[in-house]
């Protein structure tokens, strides 16, 4: 289950104001919001809305009804987040640190709803071309980089299997490559190339299931990459973080593989530079809040969802606490930007829905 496997990993809440609750270990999820419901309502199915992982003390009153600690909400929360009525799905960031295996990845599909989706992050065995040490810098080469054998046994396989119908999206983020790989990029996308075609055909057991690659350096955006990704149907994750462009610059690699389903992960908040995730988890903490709200990225964002959705694609966007300082308000905030630009659409439209 989610555990300390994170490197991230928040510190409890500081005691509430005013009369102290008692600390609880059944975790019940929040009161339903009227207004979350309503928004919730409005949403097309095929967009779900979700955040990275789930084991935050400082949510309680916006998905946990009550104090609980962050190892409580690790093994036993997901079942109340997946009650919030904006939450349809949720990274599993985990993954990344270690391989899951089909019985844990069958305990998470046991806790959602049957309509829940998960978005997975392929181990970092298969995604990062270094080795790192405890401290996040390079020791070696690591040999099985976008390996496809490693890939379907480590990963893809066991997902699928203990997932089911339930997995939503398949993401391989690549992490930063160094800088001799970036020298000979055409390789690495020959390889990624490689590493796709290896991949099975993931809706026949999981009809609404994508393969998703999110790179952390623009180099890869050349029109081979594209290529690569077009040839095996997988689609490119727009990645907003530090490390890459702004989601404008991004905007061309999913018009070219169009149409295509899109996935997105918004992890970081611009300011914060490209190694600014201990920044931004010290100035966000406990998480119950929007401390820097974005709403330019806000509104981009839900231009692309819009375009997406109305086309009849599926979209799995997951939030990140760093991207504005909470990622349930980010995503309550967002949904109400997609509705607002769906009202303007209409009423520039003399308030035509066809």
């Amino acid at each position: 289950m989610q555990d300390s496997l994170f490197p991230d990993a928040e510190p409890p809440n500081p005691p509430p104001q005013g009369k102290p609750r008692k600390r609880r270990t059944a975790v019940e999820p929040a009161p339903p919001d009227p207004v979350h419901q309503a928004l919730a309502a409005a949403l097309p199915p095929n967009l779900r809305l979700g955040t990275s992982s789930w084991y935050f003390p400082g949510w309680d009153g916006l998905v946990w009804d009550g104090e609980y600690d962050q190892a409580t909400l690790s093994k036993e929360g997901l079942r109340a987040y997946a009650q919030h009525p904006l939450l349809r799905t949720v990274s599993l960031d985990r993954a990344f640190y270690r391989p899951l295996t089909v019985s844990q990845y069958t305990a998470y599909a046991a806790q959602v709803p049957d309509d829940f989706r998960f978005v997975v992050k392929a181990p970092s065995l298969i995604a990062d071309a270094s080795i790192r040490g405890d401290d996040g810098k390079s020791l070696s080469h690591n040999a099985l980089f976008l390996d496809p054998d490693t890939a379907l046994r480590e990963f893809v396989r066991p997902a699928l299997e203990g997932l089911g119908h339930k997995l939503g999206a398949l993401v391989f983020q690549l992490s930063p490559l160094p800088g001799l790989m970036l020298a000979t990029i055409g390789q690495q996308i020959a390889k990624l190339d490689a590493l796709l075609a290896a991949l099975p055909d993931l809706r026949l057991a999981a009809p609404d299931a994508v393969v998703a690659v999110e790179v952390r350096n623009p180099e890869w955006l050349t029109p081979a990459f594209t290529a690569a990704l077009k040839r095996h149907r997988a689609s490119y994750c727009l990645g907003l973080h530090a490390k890459m462009p702004p989601i404008a610059e991004q905007l061309p690699i999913l018009r070219a593989l169009w149409p295509s389903p899109l996935v997105c992960r918004w992890n970081l908040h611009m300011k914060h530079g490209a190694f600014g995730y201990e920044s931004a988890r010290d100035e966000y903490a406990p998480f119950n809040r929007l401390v820097d709200p974005d709403p330019e990225t806000r509104q981009q964002l839900a231009r692309v969802i819009g375009g997406t959705v109305a086309n009849g694609m599926p979209a799995y966007v997951t939030v990140n606490n760093k991207a504005e300082g909470s990622a349930p308000l980010s995503i309550a905030a967002l949904a109400q930007a997609l509705l607002d630009l769906r009202r303007s659409s209409l009423s520039g439209r003399g308030g035509r829905s066809d």
